[in-house]
């Protein structure tokens, strides 16, 4: 993050695959956009009514995988691994096409997405990019899952913990640097279940597309899948990935500082209309200048307040 113009990327790119909850197979273009246009999702099985905002606001379900809905009940589904590739890469701006209700899981994971995006490369614009600053704390407790969000000085940290009554998966925390640190790791992360709740998600409808190919499935003690896991952190950080997908919900790139502890899509959205709820919580910020100082919302010459 240390080029402060908007960018989008250079070329159109196109994936296809299978929905890992509907089951059908779907076809995605990303196009470029121009800046101020935000990310876009655009039905193209649909002629009218097709343009869905992905927007906080607009999550209408929360189950497994996070569903935005326009207001004519128009409807794009599982939108986190791309939102997450998005918003580590540092995309502000994107037409996303695509011929059915759920994007392609393809591997599990956002790998696919930033490698491709990462082909093609991102053009970068002359206008400044903007950004939400959490002025203050504000958390969220349901049982025993909890999550809050905190002022930060200039990134994007998110610290995760999950406890799965599970001989393999057991207790794993990780703590990312959304803006600074390596994220490939977050990246290749893919979805998981446990054997035992393949049954249940086939009861509720859910995983229809589900595989080997596309979710690491563990069994008491062990992975299904012949090459195991790809990091050792693989599940806490796919919840992480997650995590950064539902948080660019907001619109735009966030500084702040997450602490979740068993959330998922559903929590990290209750939390995101707690926040905007009060415009004490959080500013909207626009950069001026060309690279990111570490002391950027300290060094307040650098920004022109637009909220």
């Amino acid at each position: 993050m240390s080029v402060l113009s908007q960018s989008t990327i250079a070329n159109k790119i196109s994936f296809s695959g299978v929905g890992i909850h509907t089951g059908k197979p779907v076809k995605m273009n990303i196009l470029p956009a121009p800046p101020n246009s935000g990310i876009i999702f655009k039905r193209i099985d649909l002629n009218q009514k097709n343009v869905v905002v992905p927007n906080f606001e607009n999550v209408c379900d929360a189950t497994l995988c996070t569903t935005l809905s326009n207001q004519f009940g128009t409807k794009v589904s599982t939108i986190e691994h791309l939102m997450g590739a998005f918003l580590g890469l540092g995309i502000d701006n994107a037409i996303v096409e695509v011929d059915s209700q759920e994007l392609p899981i393809l591997d599990g994971s956002a790998r696919e997405f930033v490698k491709k995006i990462k082909e093609t490369k991102l053009k970068n614009s002359d206008i400044p990019i903007k950004l939400i600053k959490i002025n203050n704390h504000v958390e969220l407790k349901e049982g025993n899952k909890f999550i809050s969000i905190d002022k930060s000085n200039t990134s994007l940290e998110i610290e995760f913990e999950i406890n799965y009554n599970n001989k393999l998966i057991k207790d794993q925390k990780n703590k990312i640097n959304v803006f600074e640190d390596n994220l490939n790791e977050i990246f290749d992360s893919r979805t998981f279940c446990l054997y035992e709740d393949i049954e249940k998600l086939a009861k509720i409808g859910l995983g229809k597309g589900g595989s080997l190919e596309n979710a690491v499935v563990v069994k008491d003690d062990k992975i299904l899948n012949e090459n195991g896991l790809r990091n050792k952190n693989e599940f806490v950080n796919h919840k992480i990935l997650d995590c950064m997908g539902d948080l660019f919900l907001v619109g735009y790139r966030l500084i702040g500082s997450i602490k979740c502890r068993q959330g998922g899509h559903s929590l990290t959205n209750k939390l995101l209309r707690k926040v905007f709820s009060d415009n004490k919580n959080y500013s909207l910020i626009e950069i001026k200048g060309k690279n990111l100082p570490h002391s950027l919302i300290n060094n307040r010459h650098n920004l022109k307040s637009i909220a």
